[in-house]
């Protein structure tokens, strides 16, 4: 799978290109168009139609072929390249599009364990290939030298490599917090590693 950007940052669009019989995970509502023979299949629950946040398969025929991908709100697309050896922390509702070479990590232990029993913002991925990311604004990164600090709100983190170590804490331990949602909390990185974010905060760009 490859894949070409558009309209950035402000209205990204992103075209992936499968080879023959190759497949790609999206949202359906983000699939904007697709050459002739691209087919979609969407997962169902209890033989209805899959819920909302589903994501549908999209194959490519014999001969190949592309999609176009536009994220639901306004914003910039990101192909955040994995070559198999460092996997990535991402943003829960960032994935925009994701190859079958690159596999979710469920229950990924370190999450598991920044979290606690709780499902927190942040999936853990693995594999090769271009994970496609949205962001509601521009995409920035803070590349750190080993033992160099940052702290990121988790409303504007974007994706983190496994080769960053990571603590999430309360930046007021009398406010609310969540880790569904990251409000109320921060998270402290050291480095080395690039930490990915985004220039507009997510929960107040929805809507």
């Amino acid at each position: 799978m490859r894949v070409h950007t558009r309209h950035t940052p402000n209205f990204g669009v992103v075209r992936v290109l499968l080879s023959p019989g190759e497949a790609v995970q999206a949202d359906g509502e983000t699939m904007l168009a697709s050459s002739f023979g691209v087919t979609e299949t969407t997962p169902a629950r209890g033989g209805s139609r899959a819920g909302k946040g589903i994501p549908s398969v999209f194959n490519a025929p014999a001969d190949g072929g592309w999609i176009d991908f536009a994220p639901l709100r306004p914003g910039d697309v990101y192909p955040l390249e994995l070559d198999g050896t460092v996997g990535w922390s991402v943003s829960r509702e960032a994935i925009l599009a994701r190859p079958a070479s690159v596999r979710l990590d469920q229950g990924w232990a370190p999450l598991q364990k920044l979290f606690g029993a709780d499902s927190g913002f942040l999936e853990h991925f693995s594999g090769t290939g271009p994970l496609v990311l949205s962001a509601p604004g521009p995409v920035d990164a803070f590349e750190l030298a080993a033992g160099e600090l940052v702290t990121v709100r988790p409303d504007f983190l974007l994706a983190y490599p496994d080769t960053l170590q990571c603590r999430l804490r309360a930046v007021d331990p009398s406010g609310p917090q969540s880790v569904r949602t990251g409000e109320g909390l921060a998270l402290d990185f050291a480095g080395p590693g690039t930490v990915l974010v985004q220039a507009r905060n997510r929960r107040l760009s929805h809507g």
